[in-house]
């Protein structure tokens, strides 16, 4: 497991500012910032991948350098992971994308309630990069039913689950469920309250970010 608040950074700005209740009312500024944690989660991701040689020509000559061997599949767990997918996409921009429409159905307990998907599209993923990105990782549930239906589509070859904050018991039921995957966080947080939302975390991010839902 990757997580960027373990190392002082720029990014603990932008985490901060997500954080803020203040701050969260300028939409605008909320999806932004969702969007530059994407990328840089991406690039911290993209130091796990294969790269090959490439020579670049230049105006006075030519430089050799490494470039990525190929590109991954980016899904996102609509609406919420919109942000987060775009800032990702914006590192790896010639990437193919996936998306998932699922939700939190019935709830009748903090740990009693169901996973409803309705929509999933994917290009084939057999022997691809797969990151599966969705800001806010709390049970787990979520991310854990995205991906096995991903599967469906091909058996990737590496899989990185990307959340904004997630909670240590998110965490824990995801690396017990796929442990075949790598988490990468931008943060860690300790609790679920009733509901299943992060403690203290951020909200609900897809609220934040496009409107409340009814």
């Amino acid at each position: 497991m990757y997580i960027l608040t373990e190392t002082s950074s720029i990014a603990n700005h932008f985490l901060a500012n997500l954080r803020d209740e203040n701050y969260q009312k300028d939409r605008a500024a909320f999806r932004r910032n969702i969007m530059k944690l994407g990328e840089i989660l991406a690039y911290e991701i993209s130091k796990n991948m294969t790269f090959k040689n490439a020579e670049i020509n230049t105006p006075l000559g030519t430089k050799e350098t490494r470039l990525l061997a190929e590109q991954p599949i980016i899904c996102t767990i609509m609406r919420a992971g919109l942000q987060l997918h775009q800032g990702i996409q914006n590192y790896f921009e010639s990437a193919d994308s996936a998306f998932i429409g699922a939700y939190r159905g019935k709830h009748d307990s903090k740990d009693d309630f169901d996973i409803e998907m309705d929509y999933i599209s994917s290009p084939n993923i057999q022997g691809k990069t797969l990151i599966i990105c969705d800001p806010m990782i709390a049970s787990g549930k979520s991310i854990e039913k995205a991906y096995h239906a991903m599967l469906r589509y091909g058996i990737p070859k590496r899989t990185y689950l990307v959340g904004v904050i997630a909670s240590a018991r998110g965490a824990r039921f995801v690396q017990a469920r796929m442990p075949e995957c790598r988490l990468y966080l931008g943060d860690l947080d300790k609790d679920l309250n009733s509901k299943s939302y992060i403690i203290p975390g951020l909200g609900d991010a897809g609220d934040l970010c496009y409107g409340e839902k009814t």
